[in-house]
């Protein structure tokens, strides 16, 4: 079990809500979100909305605060979390070799409380907690972990992914303008 890997539900989960709206409007948007997560099975009903909406502010306030170099906030609030939301891991064997996996337990808000808050303390400690970023694009509040080897990453991946596209098609389009404005024939570019 790659417990770092539940770090992902909480980012999937403060990113529910962005400029775009809020996916988390009803419970349909709870259903949808727990929808491809087998180990969030189970009845939901509006309280456990209201409870995911609150631990959706909270994780976005870790991520802000980390962002914004506030490492004791930044700490302080997922530790509270993790004293919420304690884990409880549990050995099982299947696939004929014991793992480790987190017990299925409480509420499915406590559960998910619980996996997302164990997964960025491991993240944190593995990687840094100068990894956890916010977007930079204007009005994005969107979140995510910094996986790249010069942690200079910036944006969500909404915007992460079109910046590099956006460069090439820059590059492509001052290439074929340099190639339009050089008489036919000239490799220079000098124009001779």
């Amino acid at each position: 079990m790659d417990l770092a890997s539940y770090a992902d539900l909480a980012i999937e989960l403060v990113n529910t809500r962005d400029s775009a709206g809020d996916a988390l409007q009803d419970l349909t948007g709870l259903q949808t979100l727990l929808r491809d997560k087998p180990h969030m099975g189970g009845r939901i009903g509006h309280r456990d909305l209201d409870v995911m909406r609150s631990l959706r502010a909270e994780l976005h306030a870790v991520f802000v605060a980390a962002a914004a170099g506030r490492e004791q906030e930044a700490m302080d609030r997922l530790n509270s979390l993790l004293i919420q939301h304690p884990v409880h891991p549990q050995i099982s064997d299947h696939d004929g070799e014991w793992h480790l996996h987190l017990n299925e337990g409480g509420s499915i808000p406590d559960r998910f409380a619980a996996r997302a808050a164990m997964g960025l303390a491991v993240k944190i400690s593995d990687h840094g907690l100068q990894r956890l970023g916010v977007c930079r694009a204007d009005g994005c509040e969107r979140v995510f972990f910094d996986a790249t080897s010069t942690r200079t990453r910036r944006h969500c991946a909404v915007h992460w992914t079109g910046r590099p596209g956006v460069a090439a098609a820059r590059r492509t389009s001052d290439q074929v303008t340099a190639e339009v404005q050089s008489p036919a024939g000239n490799t220079r570019g000098d124009g001779q």
